[in-house]
């Protein structure tokens, strides 16, 4: 009987890269030790040469590459993932992933080039990934907290949302951190993790919101006559929907006024028209009604005479 052998590819890679890190080392060692000696003949440099300057070269070459196919990846991977329908938010952080998976491959390829063993360079890393890990765990929670988002999804790039103490519109959320843009045209940075572990209020997640706006009226107005101007005001309000129909509550009793809001409903992107039209409608049809609208007053009592002199 025949016994399979394993293949043999992995020995024979790691033994090349041993090989050619030994070379360079030896290479590199034996032109020092010319050095020192004062021989700086031809063979020298030529054993300069191909111990340290060709895997030097070859390496900035191999980084100019490898950054250039980074890019490449990227908008290949977007294309792709677009093309086939991928959200926006996911088809940006597949497309940084493939990045980054470049430019792990090609540093990985470039050790090699320099005559470091990638097999004990791994080794290395893993020993020393408990150590990193543990000084960069907000970081690595800002990864995690970035998967999390992806997954359960609760906004997506192009949503309003009030999150880690931001409000604005969603750029990209990426592996480390969110983008926005808020409304007056700034770009703000927010660690994955201060959003995922707080609150996350999404504005346009529906295709409809209510306006509410508050007005008080004086003691003397009819409660039912102010009632009946103000839903009347609501329903010419242009770009109100009829369902739900428009409302108007009785707040409160307050110190100085009767307290009133009119509530209508409205379609997500009319929302800061309608507010500011429905806003200056309520205040001209109670000013039409010679209903007045009390404001913070101050009456100065003087004991006394005034001398003027």
């Amino acid at each position: 009987m025949f016994q399979a052998e394993a293949p043999a590819e992995p020995a024979i890679a790691a033994e090349t890269a041993t090989e050619s890190a030994n070379q360079v080392t030896s290479g590199f060692s034996e032109f020092l030790s010319r050095a020192s000696d004062g021989d700086f003949s031809a063979d020298t440099w030529m054993l300069f040469w191909e111990s340290v300057g060709q895997p030097v070269l070859l390496a900035i070459v191999l980084i100019i590459v490898v950054f250039l196919a980074a890019g490449w990846a990227r908008k290949i991977v977007r294309k792709a993932v677009t093309k086939a329908g991928v959200e926006e938010t996911l088809a940006r952080f597949l497309s940084n992933l493939g990045r980054y998976a470049v430019l792990i491959a090609g540093g990985v390829a470039i050790l090699g080039t320099l005559g470091i063993e990638t097999t004990s360079f791994a080794a290395i890393l893993a020993a020393v990934g408990f150590a990193i890990g543990m000084a960069m765990s907000g970081t690595l929670g800002n990864v995690a907290s970035g998967v999390m988002l992806l997954l359960f999804r609760p906004m997506k790039v192009g949503d309003v949302v009030s999150a880690g103490g931001v409000t604005g519109k969603v750029y990209e959320i990426g592996l480390f951190a969110t983008v926005f843009d808020t409304p007056d045209n700034r770009r703000i940075i927010v660690p994955n993790s201060s959003i995922f572990d707080g609150t996350i209020e999404n504005v346009s997640f529906h295709d409809t919101r209510r306006v509410d706006v508050a007005v008080g009226t004086d003691y003397n107005a009819d409660i039912d006559q102010t009632r009946q101007i103000l839903l009347n005001t609501a329903k010419a309000c242009t770009d109100v929907l009829a369902d739900p129909a428009p409302a108007v509550a009785l707040s409160e009793l307050g110190g100085s006024s009767i307290d009133w809001t009119v509530k209508v409903w409205v379609n997500a992107g009319d929302f800061w028209a309608v507010k500011d039209q429905l806003t200056r409608d309520v205040k001209y049809a109670l000013d039409e009604a010679n209903i007045g609208i009390p404001y913070p007053q101050m009456d100065v009592h003087i004991d006394g005479q005034v001398t003027r002199a």
